[in-house]
Order: C-alpha cells, then sequence, then structure tokens
C-alpha cells in the first residue's frame, strides 16, 4: 500500500441540487463511479434526460489520489463551468464521483464571474444531497480461534468499534475483520494474548473500507 493516501472521501449514493441565478436554474447531480466508462454513461444519461438544456457541464475524478480527472464546460465560455465544478470536487477531497451540472438558460446573462459562482454554487449543492463517507485504508483480517477465544475476541473489537464479518461456526470459529493499517499490530497483539496463542490470524490483503 506504499504511496496510497490513508483515508479519503467518497458519495455512497448519489444526490441533487439546484440553485437559481437570474432565472438561469443550475441543476447538479452526482454519482459515484469506478470507471471512465461509468462516469461517460452517467453523463449521457443526464444529457437524456435534460435533453431540452442549454448545457450539461460535468467533472469526475478517479483514484484515491485523483489520478484521473476530467471536466467540460459543454459550449460555456471556457473555464466558466467544468472547472469551478472540479475545483468544489478537488477542495472537498472526493475521489470517484462524477458530477453533472444542467444549466437551463434565463435569457439573462451571468458573465464570466456569475458563471463561474453559479456552477460553483450548484455543484456545492449537488454534494451537500449527497451522502459523502470516508474510506479508510486498513488490512482484512482472517481469524480462526477456538469457542473459549470467540468472546474475547468479539470484546476486543467491541472495544474498538470493529465489526465482525462473515463469521463461521464449526468445530472451529472462523470471521474476517477489516482493521485500520495503524492498528494492525496492536490488535493482533491482543487477541494472541486474550487466546493465549490459540487463534491464529492471516492477513488477506490490504483493502480500503467505508466508515
Amino acid at each position: 500500500m506504499e504511496g496510497k493516501a490513508d483515508s479519503y472521501k467518497v458519495i455512497a449514493h448519489g444526490g441533487m441540487g439546484e440553485i437559481e441565478e437570474k432565472k438561469s436554474v443550475f441543476i447538479a447531480n452526482t454519482a459515484p463511479v469506478q470507471t471512465e466508462e461509468e462516469a461517460l454513461t452517467f453523463i449521457e444519461s443526464m444529457k437524456k434526460k435534460y435533453w431540452d438544456a442549454r448545457h450539461n457541464c460535468y467533472a469526475y475524478v478517479l483514484g484515491e489520489k485523483a489520478q484521473i480527472v476530467r471536466f467540460s464546460d459543454d459550449g460555456e465560455p471556457t473555464g466558466t463551468a467544468g472547472k469551478p465544478i472540479l475545483e468544489v470536487l478537488l477542495g472537498m477531497e472526493v475521489r470517484n464521483l462524477v458530477v453533472v451540472v444542467t444549466r437551463y438558460f434565463g435569457g439573462t446573462l451571468l458573465g464570466t464571474g456569475g458563471l463561474v459562482r453559479a456552477y460553483t454554487q450548484a455543484t456545492q449543492a449537488g454534494m451537500a444531497g449527497s451522502d459523502i463517507r470516508t474510506m479508510r485504508r486498513g488490512v482484512l483480517l482472517n481469524i480462526t480461534t477456538d469457542y473459549n477465544g470467540i468472546g474475547k475476541i468479539q470484546y476486543i473489537m467491541g472495544r474498538r468499534k470493529i465489526a465482525i464479518e462473515e463469521p463461521e461456526y464449526t468445530d472451529v470459529v472462523s470471521l474476517k475483520v477489516k482493521i485500520p493499517y495503524e492498528e494492525e499490530e496492536e490488535v493482533s497483539k491482543e487477541i494472541t494474548e486474550a487466546t493465549a496463542g490459540k487463534a491464529q490470524i492471516e492477513k488477506e490483503g490490504s483493502i480500503y473500507f467505508m466508515l
């Protein structure tokens, strides 16, 4: 995981926000995406939904360190729409999402400053209507223990507010937990001490998980 961000924000669900500026209506729609193909598909769907609008401007950000960013003014003056949308997303440090801001022209020109302000505020409204979560860098541990050890492990996880996933009860108990990477060593030590070394702890890999 070297070189990875320790945490970043995403949206769990898409949202919507709307503002009006001098009778022009700006509608922002957001969606979580993992690939450019998904982002472009969403953009096309918004263009079809708002087919009668003057502009459908957009920006999207992919990767935990914003490795891919794209934006479009869609006919608005250069730098007045797509870039302001993108700057809101980068400023909020949200990743893996796309935002389309649709404009219905109200008959009054806003000027470059007015457009930048309107697209910025519309994007902020769309993000305010979205469910923003934090993705945390961590490790996935597979733990196997006897029935005497499960209660002790549940206590350790409960105290740390770590969810236990996929418990399997056979002649032993197997379970999976997602641990913040900086807590891995300490948690493993606690489990080993609490079970007198009987619990087996296997690191399955490095992950990001949603808080």
